[in-house]
């Protein structure tokens, strides 16, 4: 593993754990050259999958994405990492076994979006301002009033 701090391409590993939703293996490693130490994510990844946006490009899948996404839509809402972290590993699962190759981005939007509703409104809301491309105040109003709505019955 290249070092992030000098680019030395050897480290050891001082620790290895699971972590909390035992989804990926947290390794704390050292860099061989400058000392330093950091930590590395190891995830299973069941396939490749490419993200088919609306404009009909197309990228392999980024996990980060979404958890920049989720931790924005999360941000001061006093919601765990843990909690954030199920959620996108229950997004990545679901795409993976999918058993598609290919996935439309409004499709992992949704998916997200329907996360959030579970997690926090507040973050549900912020997420789809984006997602939906609100332009003004009435759009807030009227998408917040859906989820109310929705929360009464």
């Amino acid at each position: 593993m290249r070092c992030p701090f000098c680019a030395h391409d050897d480290s050891q590993v001082k620790d290895s754990r699971p972590t909390e939703d035992n989804t990926a293996i947290r390794r704390r490693r050292q860099c061989d050259s400058c000392g330093a130490r950091f930590t590395t994510f190891e995830r299973v990844q069941l396939r490749e999958v490419t993200v088919v946006k609306s404009d009909g490009t197309r990228e392999s899948f980024d996990r980060s994405k979404i958890d920049q996404s989720v931790a924005l839509a999360c941000r001061k809402r006093g919601i765990g990492q843990e909690r954030m972290d199920q959620l996108v590993s229950g997004v990545q699962r679901q795409i993976e076994t999918m058993g598609e190759s290919e996935v439309p981005a409004k499709a992992i939007g949704e998916m997200v979006m329907e996360g959030l509703r579970a997690l926090d409104t507040v973050a549900y809301i912020r997420f789809a301002s984006v997602y939906r491309d609100f332009t003004e105040a009435r759009d807030f109003e009227e998408f917040a009033s859906t989820v109310r709505d929705a929360g009464k019955g």
